[in-house]
Parts: structure tokens; sequence; C-alpha cells
């Protein structure tokens, strides 16, 4: 199962995929992404008083978190980026052990958070989780084709 370019393995070409969107996904937070949503206020059923009330404190707060969520997103992209080039490549165990439990734990909760709050937001996510659980699978595919190939197989 070997992508078409440079030779890399599809696993690769689909991890590293996955942490470009969350670079991009991060940038959006970092930068472009207000405060509060409509979807926010619905959520959180505010009146108009309560939102005047707590709208401009409540908008500064989340501005600081969303920069801090942002900067994380990128820093996993970039991560995930650099293990998609390297040791995913190579066929580490190691590198399918990280980039799964990374997944899980970032765009995975993420799109799970995003369903249990109905999020306008839910499908995009759960696309760019399945790209990251894609990479995962074809992963193990390429490691038991590789292992069927060569008497040692050349999953580390």
């Amino acid at each position: 199962m070997r992508g078409e370019k440079f030779g890399w393995p599809l696993s690769s070409i689909l991890l590293g995929l996955s942490g470009t969107i969350l670079i991009a996904v991060g940038c959006y937070f970092l930068f472009l992404r207000p405060a509060l949503l409509p979807e926010d206020i619905r959520y959180m059923n505010l009146s108009s008083a309560e939102l005047q009330s707590l709208g401009p404190r409540l908008s500064t707060w989340l501005t600081h978190v969303f920069r801090v969520m942002g900067g994380y997103m990128i820093a996993t992209g970039v991560l995930a980026l650099t293990v998609a080039v390297t040791a995913f490549r190579q066929r580490s165990a190691w590198a399918l052990a990280g980039a799964t439990v990374a997944g899980l734990v970032s765009i995975g909760w993420m799109t799970a958070v995003n369903f249990t709050i109905n999020s306008e937001f839910k499908w995009v996510l759960l696309g760019f989780a399945l790209i990251w659980a894609a990479s995962i699978a074809v992963f193990a595919v390429e490691a038991r084709r590789a292992d069927t190939s060569s008497p040692a197989g050349d999953v580390r």
C-alpha cells in the first residue's frame, strides 16, 4: 500500500494529512475563532441580559483559552507531521502507539465532545478524525503485508 508520491506508505501520507489539518484548525483557533459562536450561546442557554452581563468578561477569558488551545493543536499537528515523515515511514511500533494515543486524545476527543454538545462542526471533525484513524488502520495493513513478504517483517 504505497502512496504515489515519494514512495511513501499511504499510512504516512494520511497521518501527515491529519497533522496538517490539525495545524490548520489550530491556526483557526489561534487567529480567527471568535470567543463565542452562536452555537456556544445556544448551548449555554443564555438570555440576552445574561449575555450582556457575562459577555465581555467571558469573551476575554475564552479568547485566551482558545489561543492556548490553538497553540496546542498546532503543536499536536506539527508532531503528527514529524512522526509521519520519520518514524511512521520507518514502521516503528512506538510511532504507531504514539499516533494512536495522540489521535484518540486530540482529534478523537474533540470530535466526541462536539457530538455531545451537538456542535455544527461535529461532522467536519468526524471527517478529520476518520483520516487519522485511517492512517492507523492502513499502518496495520501495511505492517501485516510487510510481515508476510519478508521473513523478519519490518515493524520495529
